[in-house]
């Protein structure tokens, strides 16, 4: 019996990748020889792929080893798309193209790859791993602060592989009680590779050596026929790993294609095995559904194949029983927003996201309060910590985008009531476009007083002179008294007489300080000063 090759003990002199590994997990791909499509049959181009990615592909080429364009990339070009991601998949081990490449660097825990980084453009190169192995794109991205794009690298064994070796235990290929693929660290040839991997469309392999497409699970037939299809069982690849169902509604909203009757089938009766998964790990997940282009359509897929209450059940809670409200037509709003800003190539944020994902259970949360609160700030951020720490246990919310949040609500009734240069101070807060975005999308649907959503635009339009015009202007003349506090149209989803019918907050009652009661003026105590003398 042949050697096996993993992340304990790699063998650094098993570069040709024809070694006989997993005899018993290449039982399934005994006999299966791939579909070749020659160059004339395909429409892949060189001159549609990342030039950095194919200088990766020739350089591992020429150092005599196997090199693929797989996965997503390969995909989309054939459906005439331009990926922004390319993955490579090679026999070379992770630290032999690390000595390949000196701008490339290891990552990945449960399994090794490298990162080859031109610049802000980073391509993908793993090993070819034997079946069920995690795909790259699977694994739990390290604790790393979303917005600012870095995830760390991984240097050194974790110590669970560390304490392993030492006590001679071999946990290449663990699941857990629910047949959750746990860790996988055996690497493979193209043979096993494509057996690991989800559905036929990302399983699709262009050989750099003559320019052909390897097609193992008739992924170029389900790509021709918009049709999504797991490889293998679906029951048994889902409880591998719950993520896949996540994915399978991710792939659906993106390329608009269908989900297979036997791979939709599992779904809603294997859902709660989402509950296992990291929450982090989630995360990650949510970013990819909700900003990548396609947040609206996630939405629906999410609600339909009955998800998005895995993720986040409060959500769901609401949306159920306010069908068609304000709130949801606030939600979907802001994702069409959203992934306008995609498609024209402008940053998103994770805070904005959940912002917007969070805005019903936030406004309940504040109506459980005391009705003379509901405009306090302090009120408002104690309603934001408790939704986001009910969030939180299903999917991990950093503190970052938790505080963004916080910020962004807390902000709104001062944005409803500009005073003074106060107004001009505003603008400098690291939150005001993210919170102004929120004020317009409430303005937009009558949550909100539109003439004060306007305001703030020709605010932050005009030029500084105009900015102090403005604001002198909202400034109460001298001697004048002291009016109420003009009423702000509250965060609530009451049904009382700051909402409606069940719908969200709903505009102020008036235009005008005088529809708000009036507070008699303070008269302001005179400190004495004691002297020491």
């Amino acid at each position: 019996m042949s050697e096996r090759r993993g992340i304990i003990g790699d063998q650094t002199d098993c570069s040709s990748g024809n070694y006989d590994l997993n005899e018993t997990l290449r039982t399934t791909a005994l006999g299966v020889q791939p579909r070749i499509i020659p160059r004339a049959e395909h429409t892949i181009s060189r001159s549609n792929l990342s030039g950095n990615a194919v200088r990766v592909l020739y350089r591992l080429k020429e150092a005599g080893f196997q090199a693929f364009l797989v996965g997503g990339c390969v995909r989309d070009v054939m459906l005439g798309r331009h990926p922004k991601d390319f993955d490579v998949a090679t026999n070379a081990l992770p630290d032999q193209v690390r000595s390949l490449f000196r701008n490339s660097r290891l990552v990945g825990r449960r399994f090794r790859l490298a990162h080859v980084v031109f610049g802000r453009e980073v391509i993908e190169v793993a090993t070819f791993r034997a079946a069920s192995a995690p795909s790259p794109s699977e694994e739990p991205v390290l604790q790393a602060d979303p917005e600012e794009g870095e995830a760390p690298e991984l240097d050194e064994e974790s110590e669970l592989d560390d304490e392993a070796e030492l006590n001679g235990i071999d946990h290449e290929r663990v699941l857990d009680t629910h047949g959750r693929l746990l860790r996988d660290n055996v690497y493979g040839t193209i043979d096993e590779d494509v057996w690991r991997r989800d559905f036929t469309v990302n399983s699709l392999y262009y050989n750099i050596a003559d320019f052909s497409l390897w097609d193992y699970v008739g992924g170029a037939g389900d790509l021709a026929a918009h049709r999504l299809r797991l490889i293998g069982d679906p029951e048994t690849r889902y409880r591998e790993d719950p993520v896949r169902m996540l994915r399978a509604a991710r792939f659906e909203a993106k390329l608009g294609f269908t989900l297979e009757a036997s791979t939709a089938e599992p779904i809603p009766r294997l859902r709660s095995l989402m509950a296992g998964v990291p929450a982090a790990r989630l995360f990650d997940e949510t970013l990819k559904l909700f900003l990548t282009g396609h947040g609206e359509r996630s939405l629906d897929v999410l609600r339909q194949r009955q998800l998005l209450g895995e993720l986040f059940p409060a959500v769901e809670r609401y949306l159920a029983t306010h069908p068609n409200g304000l709130v949801e037509q606030l939600l979907r709003q802001g994702l069409r927003n959203t992934d306008a800003r995609v498609a024209e190539d402008k940053p998103v944020t994770p805070t904005f996201l959940i912002a917007l994902l969070l805005y019903g259970p936030v406004a309940q949360a504040i109506e459980s309060l005391p009705p003379q609160r509901w405009h306090e700030l302090g009120a408002i951020a104690e309603a934001c910590d408790r939704t986001l720490r009910a969030a939180s246990t299903r999917v991990t919310i950093p503190r970052r985008v938790a505080l963004g949040v916080r910020e962004m609500y807390a902000l709104q009734p001062r944005l409803e009531q500009p005073r003074g240069k106060r107004a001009l101070r505003l603008l400098e807060q690291p939150r005001f476009r993210s919170a102004f975005d929120l004020l317009m999308l409430r303005a937009q649907l009558g949550l909100a007083p539109a003439a004060i959503a306007t305001w703030w635009t020709q605010l932050q339009e005009a030029d500084p002179e105009r900015r102090l015009a403005m604001v002198d202007s909202l400034a109460r003349p001298r001697g004048a008294k002291p009016a109420g506090r003009q009423p702000v149209a509250p965060l609530t989803a009451g049904t009382g007489a700051a909402g409606s019918a069940g719908d969200p907050t709903a505009p102020p009652q008036g235009d005008s300080a005088t529809d708000a009661p009036r507070r008699a003026p303070r008269r302001r105590r005179r400190r004495r000063f004691h002297g020491t003398g």
